[in-house]
């Protein structure tokens, strides 16, 4: 996947969404940041529902979004419809949200991802495109709206 639009949220600005940030813009990647990377004061409840519809409404192609554990934030995320938010610990989750899932939020955990870890997340979810065969269990996650 060449250069994208990313929503990128968090509800803290730690080392390793500073990283993060800067490897997606060494990427080409332009980034829209949402919580305390854009400035803001909020919380993962807020920065993970705007991020989600940052990417519903078409303003983000994707997005990168952390919270402590990643748990919360990818709950709020997918409150929004047509978000599958993917709360990720390693590449190969990574990879199989984007392959059977059409997952469009990369969720990370700040309490034990590390850097590397997380570098290869992003390898592995801008390298994967979802697989034909899966598009009709991805439409049955779509709302009914």
């Amino acid at each position: 996947m060449g250069p994208v639009r990313i929503a990128f949220g968090s509800d803290e600005v730690t080392d390793l969404t500073a990283a993060i940030e800067s490897e997606l813009t060494a990427r080409g990647h332009e980034l829209i940041k949402v919580g305390p990377p854009a400035g803001e004061d909020a919380q993962w409840a807020e920065v993970g529902r705007r991020v989600g519809e940052l990417v519903a409404e078409g303003t983000a192609d994707t997005a990168v979004l952390f919270c402590w554990t990643g748990t919360g934030a990818s709950i709020a995320a997918n409150k929004v419809a047509r978000v599958r938010a993917a709360l990720c610990t390693d590449a190969e989750t990574a990879r199989g949200a984007r392959r059977w899932n059409d997952a469009n939020v990369l969720v990370m955990g700040l309490r034990l991802t590390s850097y590397d870890v997380a570098k290869e997340m992003l390898d592995a979810w801008f390298d994967t495109v979802p697989d034909d065969g899966e598009a009709d269990n991805i439409r049955r996650l779509e709302p009914d709206v």
